[in-house]
């Protein structure tokens, strides 16, 4: 005669480890979703602090690819590229930026996220009252 006492103790177990094994998982999921909407947020301020200033008479003395880097660093992030030409003319630009911000899920893994961002500024509208 077989004893089935302590079988639900096995499988309650089994059912705690995948339990903690799911919420580990939506854990790290949202700490990378967070890293990388914070990495957003952090190339879109860096590309719209650079456009203004690739329009040379804008009045900075600051270069754009440093006020991007500037901005990203403040946003905890890095500059990891700028395309940001200079154009003293009235056309539109659109400055495009990429930056990379660090992270750690779960407090084992260090990851890191890029993000890229774009901004247009077109100097003629500063002319026109719009």
């Amino acid at each position: 005669m077989s004893s089935d006492r302590g079988s639900v103790t096995v499988l309650s177990m089994a059912v705690v480890v995948v339990a903690m094994l799911l919420v580990a998982g939506l854990a790290a999921g949202g700490q990378l979703l967070g890293a990388r909407i914070a990495a957003t947020a952090a190339a879109d301020a860096a590309a719209l602090a650079a456009a203004p200033l690739t329009f040379r008479p804008f009045g900075s003395t600051l270069e754009p690819p440093q006020e991007a880097a500037r901005f990203a660093e403040k946003n905890g992030a890095q500059l990891i590229s700028c395309v940001c030409p200079l154009d003293s003319t009235y056309a539109a630009r659109t400055a495009t930026v990429v930056v990379a911000r660090s992270a750690v899920v779960l407090g084992i893994w260090p990851v890191t996220v890029r993000a890229s961002s774009a901004a247009e500024f077109r100097p003629a509208d500063l002319l026109f009252d719009r």
